[in-house]
């Protein structure tokens, strides 16, 4: 779900002009970058799925960064300090951004996602497990990324003529082509 994460941002930003770009990319991607050292610590992992390659190919034991209530304080923690620098709707679009991830993740993600951190109490884990189904995933993942880049390239060409039309050409074209490169990513099983 990496590029349906960028590709809901991308939308995001499209109605937002005034939340920076990269903190919106950054929000989206949040719970992932609070992962990355505790799976280097080795506190959370990831598993394969025997069977299972590519798209959605393992489980991800992101106890603390993907639990409910794990997701919820980084999501305040992010709506706060984009409140202070940005005002309170901007805080508020990062917060939502933020926790977007957790939500995208519950539909798509086995059941691996605890509602405590840790798993504490072992409570049931949460997951619609979407990525069982490779084909409708990548259709839904297409269609967020798709969605995202229409409305960013149409909020940028909008009321824009010559110098600042190209340059808003070579910013939709650019999001275009990342948004593609993060979806073959999923495709591929590198995301």
């Amino acid at each position: 779900m990496f590029a349906g994460h960028f590709g809901l941002a991308a939308t995001v930003k499209a109605k937002t002009p005034e939340v920076p770009l990269w903190a919106i990319m950054l929000g989206t991607q949040l719970l992932d970058v609070a992962f990355v050292p505790l799976f280097l610590s080795g506190v959370e992992t990831i598993e394969p799925v025997e069977g299972s390659q590519g798209y959605g190919g393992s489980v991800i034991h992101a106890d603390y960064t993907h639990s409910l209530v794990g997701a919820l304080l980084i999501t305040l923690l992010a709506g706060l300090l984009a409140s202070r620098f940005w005002g309170k709707r901007s805080g508020f679009v990062i917060g939502s951004v933020v926790f977007s991830h957790w939500l995208l993740d519950l539909i798509v993600h086995r059941m691996d996602l605890p509602l405590l951190p840790g798993n504490l109490g072992n409570l049931p884990l949460l997951g619609f497990g979407l990525w069982q189904f490779p084909g409708v995933s990548m259709v839904l993942e297409l269609v967020l990324v798709g969605a995202g880049f229409l409305l960013y390239a149409r909020s940028l060409l909008k009321n824009t003529h010559g110098k600042t039309k190209s340059w808003a050409l070579t910013a939709s074209g650019a999001m275009g082509v990342l948004l593609l490169l993060s979806l073959l990513t999923d495709v591929f099983g590198v995301g």
